[in-house]
């Protein structure tokens, strides 16, 4: 499903990846985990082709990206992928329901599962409320609802549980786990929580050499 082959990195002569190869099976929910600054956030963005490797590819389903053009690679991060970042990036101007739908109307779907993901994350009843009215963690499950509403097959999450209550944590925790399973899709999760990746089917730790098992 998705593969990296010989993936590098680098900012400001700092090399952040170097030579990261790994396989990722379809179906399988990953934890990646290491020390801040290791590179975690910026594979996620290398895998959803938002940044581009100074070398190496990144593969999915047998297509390196590199070969898409601009309106393939949008479509495919649209149609296949779902994306959980710390930004969260909730567009302020648009109604909950209005955010949590946008991936349905992009791909012309119906939007009558934004409602259901709204419920799904505890904000049942509240589609026409606006950002601002939100807090942190509650903006966090919004971007979550939204990563799921379109039944991704590859959803990457960075941090999801990091503004979350241990509570609220497990429920959201345990919704990655059913949507994924229910969907057969696979989901890579870059978490500092021992307990978020404990959900995970595998445990992956991302050093400076590579990824390893936990």
């Amino acid at each position: 499903m998705l593969e990296l082959d010989q993936l590098t990195k680098s900012y400001g002569g700092r090399t952040v990846l170097a030579q990261l190869s790994h396989v990722f099976q379809a179906g399988e929910f990953v934890a990646i985990m290491g020390e801040s600054g290791v590179g975690k956030s910026t594979l996620l963005n290398l895998i959803a082709g938002l940044d581009t490797p100074d070398a190496g590819q990144v593969i999915v389903d047998g297509a390196p990206m590199s070969s898409l053009d601009d309106d393939a690679a949008t479509r495919l991060r649209r149609t296949r992928m779902g994306f959980i970042f710390q930004a969260f990036h909730v567009l302020p101007h648009l109604t909950l329901r209005q955010n949590v739908a946008l991936p349905l109307l992009l791909n012309k779907e119906p939007a009558g599962r934004a409602d259901l993901m709204l419920e799904a994350v505890g904000l049942g009843g509240r589609g026409d409320d606006f950002p601002r009215q939100l807090s942190g963690g509650e903006l966090q499950r919004v971007a979550i609802a939204r990563a799921l509403v379109h039944r991704p097959a590859l959803l990457l999450a960075d941090e999801p549980t990091g503004n979350l209550d241990p509570e609220t944590a497990d429920v959201i925790l345990q919704l990655l786990r059913h949507e994924t399973r229910a969907h057969g899709a696979g989901a890579i999760m870059v978490t500092h929580s021992h307990a978020a990746a404990a959900m995970a089917d595998k445990v992956l730790l991302l050093t400076h050499s590579g990824l390893k098992l936990a």
